[in-house]
């Protein structure tokens, strides 16, 4: 059965979340099996709200049929019946399909929560679900999606960054549900693809938990979306993927910035570091939310390995 459209809270006032990253799916299948009875075998032993797909669904470059590709990953919500949002990555719509027309594959979707976004904004892919409450019939929480674009001009190399508009967009729609909660800002999520400046920034003067296997590939630029979520003050984490190999989260200046888990086999890994999903679960009223990770091989991970930065001690941790 299709759902209504609408996200909620359970009675028991949870809503859990699972985030697939990174599937790099091709229309062809190739090594693509694995990773479907990964999402499968999460699905059905985490029974989530809602599913996010944080970008790179589909390694779109040379495929000749990207769009059967991106709807047969997110299939797998579908069957599941369970609704599921997606924003894109700097993989999503290199080849056939542009950025747009990509993200209008899912418009008439019934499990889809996926939408465009303004016109008049950079990106495509900006919006915000709320999730009303268990019993009143208004939001108690609120998720944002935001298109993190992928490449930067030449000039300036690597990836793209969050542009003002975008930023400028948040800001509103932050202000509106924060005076529709009485002034108080409403519990929110936030979900990209390429991590922010600051994720770099929060491994190497914070204590985290999880592990960095690689480089952060964040922009060049600091656009200052990060700064804006601290601003509002409804952000209680985020949630990106694009680089495979790190698991990592740690708060920042109140926001706990989060890796999802590689979920797709068709694309590089690590040995010894196994495929899987983050799952993120709210409770009604409350800021603050629990996460973990499921594995591949069947493991829960309820609590990753701490990392300390040069020159700190345990007791400051």
């Amino acid at each position: 059965m299709a759902n209504d459209k609408q996200l909620r809270f359970r009675q028991d006032g949870t809503f859990k979340i699972v985030q697939f990253t990174d599937v790099h799916h091709t229309s062809d299948g190739r090594n693509s099996i694995p990773t479907f009875e990964l999402m499968e075998e999460v699905l059905a032993k985490e029974t989530p709200d809602l599913v996010v797909f944080t970008g790179d669904l589909i390694a779109s470059h040379g495929d000749p049929k990207p769009k059967d590709a991106i709807q047969e990953v997110t299939a797998v919500a579908e069957k599941a019946g369970i609704p599921f949002a997606v924003v894109l990555g700097n993989h999503d719509a290199e080849g056939l399909v542009p950025r747009e027309e990509m993200i209008s594959v899912f418009d008439g979707n019934p499990y889809s929560l996926t939408e465009a976004g303004p016109d008049d904004i950079s990106g495509y892919g900006n919006y915000v679900l709320p999730i009303q409450g268990s019993a009143a019939e208004k939001p108690e929480a609120a998720l944002y999606f935001v298109d993190s674009g992928d490449y930067a001009p030449a000039h300036i190399g690597g990836y793209d960054w969050i542009k003002r508009d975008q930023i400028e967009w948040y800001v509103r729609q932050s202000s509106a549900l924060t005076a529709q909660n009485g002034g108080n800002p409403l519990p929110s999520l936030a979900f990209f693809h390429i991590p922010l400046p600051e994720y770099d920034e929060v491994w190497n003067s914070h204590a985290c938990r999880g592990v960095k296997y690689e480089e952060v590939c964040s922009p060049k630029i600091n656009s200052g979306f990060f700064t804006a979520l601290v601003e509002m003050g409804d952000v209680m984490g985020t949630f990106a993927g694009h680089d495979h190999v790190n698991d990592y989260n740690g708060e920042f200046h109140g926001i706990r910035l989060c890796y999802g888990r590689a979920t797709g086999y068709n694309t590089y890994g690590r040995e010894g570091f196994p495929r899987g999903a983050r799952i993120i679960q709210l409770q009604e009223g409350q800021r603050g939310f629990d996460s973990w990770l499921r594995l591949a091989d069947g493991s829960i991970v309820q609590e990753q390995p701490e990392h300390l930065p040069a020159g700190r001690v345990l007791s400051e941790a």
